[in-house]
């Protein structure tokens, strides 16, 4: 039987737009988030308690990351969120009528995360259905209840900015008949509780799956290889399989402390996972943050792994260490340690102990804007030094951190740069 044009023309557009696109996000004053069924009856909670939990809940969903712009209203949309197949921008998700979601019911709310269909239109796979669908129904009521609480904005949608032919919102269709998932939570895996419950703050509401697990054919997730790294334009979102972070000296409550604060002693959130801190995880009570650190290493956590040996030529070397005292440890420190709220350590530092150097080069490149974290601490600016810097002495220093202080080879190459240097935004 011949495949209909139409689902030929979903697969092929929307594949790659959903590869492209999935880049959105992801205090403990309510609950643990359990792992309900979807189907399972609950008792309906008191309007309060209600409202509290969805306010919890909605934190948990980072939904603040898309839908509220800086400066901008609580929810109220205007979010650019960048792909190379056009421009998206979040919605209005306040209870206004016109522009929000004041005329939406409980039940359209549901929809819209369990299924991509609004009322009037399938959304784009830009905003995670393909992860909320894992949500309880008790859960989407709950966040349904506190966002008809906020003040309602009365803030127009902008139209996304798209090029032919992901503009045609009606391929939408095709894409979900061919892989949207059933995510419900299945309770019959075996693991503890607190992997179950971790399970469904990481997967569901977190939605991690999105950037860390690689696309297959079409732009969907490659259930293979959950969670083991996915290339997302210029950076990469690294593996945060048990391995893949157990490799990179993690440990679970070294995750407990990055949730919470964004610093932990592999370094700190920047980049796509500041505001994930930032809007969300900070806010989660501790019996959550435990969760999804055991859920991420697993009930029976792989040991931590050292920083390998130095295994590259000192003369070698020896270009990268004199840029990194001339241009690095005024901040980081003559030997990588580090200083309190001025920059973090490179001695075994995360992202130099990363297989993928990408993102250590994008840093170099781009520089990092200053942090704010939980409490009183920061960290400042770091500039960028694409115009200091050329592209062999970049990976002369890529290849000393690296070699140095994160165990890995001396094989970022000058080519390597030149091309994310390139694809930057501004070049």
């Amino acid at each position: 039987m011949q495949r209909p044009a139409f689902l030929t023309f979903a697969r092929v557009a929307l594949a790659a737009l959903a590869a492209a696109t999935l880049v959105a996000g992801c205090g403990g004053d309510t609950e643990a988030v359990a792992p309900a069924a979807d189907q399972a009856p609950k008792a309906q909670l008191p309007p309060a308690e209600q409202i509290a939990r969805g306010r919890y809940l909605v934190r948990a969903g980072d939904c603040a990351a898309c839908h509220t712009a800086p400066q901008g209203a609580p929810f109220a949309g205007g979010v650019e969120l960048a792909s190379p197949f056009g421009k998206f921008y979040g919605t209005n998700i306040t209870p206004d009528k016109k522009h929000g979601i004041g005329n939406w019911s409980a039940d359209d709310f549901y929809t819209a995360l369990h299924d991509g269909k609004t009322p009037d239109k399938h959304l784009y796979p830009a905003m995670p259905y393909t992860s909320y669908r894992g949500l309880s129904r008790a859960d989407t009521d709950a966040m349904y209840a506190y966002l008809m609480q906020v003040k309602p904005a009365a803030v127009p949608n902008r139209p996304h900015d798209l090029q032919f032919p992901y503009n045609l919102r009606f391929a939408l269709a095709g894409w979900n008949l061919l892989f949207l998932e059933n995510k419900l939570p299945d309770a019959s895996t075996g693991n503890s509780e607190s992997w179950q419950r971790g399970r469904y703050l990481s997967n569901a509401l977190g939605h991690c799956a999105e950037c860390h697990t690689p696309r297959a054919a079409f732009g969907r997730l490659d259930q293979s290889k959950p969670l083991a790294g996915a290339a997302l334009a210029r950076v990469g979102a690294p593996d945060i399989t048990p391995a893949g972070l157990a490799a990179r000296g993690w440990t679970a409550a070294d995750l407990q402390q990055f949730f919470a604060t964004g610093i932990a002693p592999q370094g700190s959130a920047f980049g796509e996972m500041y505001p994930v801190v930032h809007l969300s995880s900070q806010y989660l009570n501790q019996g959550d943050l435990a969760a999804m650190s055991t859920y991420l290493l697993g009930d029976k956590a792989p040991a931590p792994q050292p920083v390998k040996a130095i295994n590259a030529d000192a003369a070698q070397l020896a270009p990268g260490r004199r840029h990194y005292v001339a241009v690095c440890a005024g901040c980081h420190g003559r030997e990588g340690e580090g200083k309190p709220h001025v920059a973090v350590s490179m001695a075994g530092n995360s992202t130099v102990r990363n297989a993928d150097a990408r993102n250590l080069i994008v840093s170099m490149l781009d520089g990092i804007e200053a942090q704010r974290f939980p409490g009183t601490e920061a960290m400042q600016d770091m500039p960028g030094f694409a115009a200091r810097m050329n592209d062999e002495e970049l990976a002369q220093l890529a290849n000393y951190l690296r070699a140095t202080w994160g165990g890995q080879p001396a094989d970022v190459t000058p080519a390597a740069v030149k091309a994310l240097r390139a694809a930057s935004p501004g070049h």
